[in-house]
């Protein structure tokens, strides 16, 4: 589990202003339980020591939760406005007893990006600057999901969305209306 979850955190697009892992939690047997271990870590820590940390935490019915910021662009005032933000990413591996097999739903590692907004821009006219910064958005997640299958020996991975629609379907349709 954990290396498979070290080699995702290794693929990970970190943002220039704060790179690294930035928390981690390790999570005995379910959500509802009390963390076994809970850090933050400023500045970051590479990939290798975060993983390290968990070496003497590894069981099958624990969780681990990695966070981490990359580099968005996202709305910033007028329509034309965009800012790079910071956002946080949460990596979080599954043990396979770790809450009644969640890992059957959410899988061995899952990649929770946050609200799929910087994604799509619904709702926001998409003039050339905003559409040429919605590209770099997309393009940041297709290249981190690609390398993540290119190296990590992943078998499958599902794109899921706040709003329980699948985000690879919302990104397509989002994307023939720009072309």
């Amino acid at each position: 589990m954990m290396p498979r979850t070290l080699s995702v955190l290794r693929q990970f697009p970190f943002s220039a202003q704060r790179p690294g892992i930035s928390y981690l939690a390790i999570q005995p047997v379910s959500w509802s339980e009390p963390t076994v271990l809970e850090r933050r870590f400023r500045p970051g820590l590479d990939p290798d020591q975060a993983a390290a940390i968990t070496s003497e935490f590894i069981h099958s019915d624990y969780a681990y939760v990695f966070e981490a910021s990359w580099d968005m662009w996202t709305p910033a005032g007028d329509e034309d406005e965009l800012a790079l933000t910071t956002m946080t990413v949460k990596i979080i591996a599954h043990g396979l007893d770790f809450e009644e097999q969640a890992y059957q739903q959410a899988g061995h590692v899952q990649v929770d990006f946050g609200l799929d907004s910087p994604f799509l821009y619904e709702g926001q006219e998409l003039t050339p600057i905003v559409e040429s910064r919605f590209r770099a958005n997309v393009q940041k997640l297709v290249a981190f999901t690609t390398a993540v299958e290119k190296n990590c020996g992943i078998s499958g991975r599902v794109l899921w969305s706040e709003s329980d629609e699948n985000l690879a379907q919302k990104l397509i349709e989002r994307l023939q209306r720009v072309q």
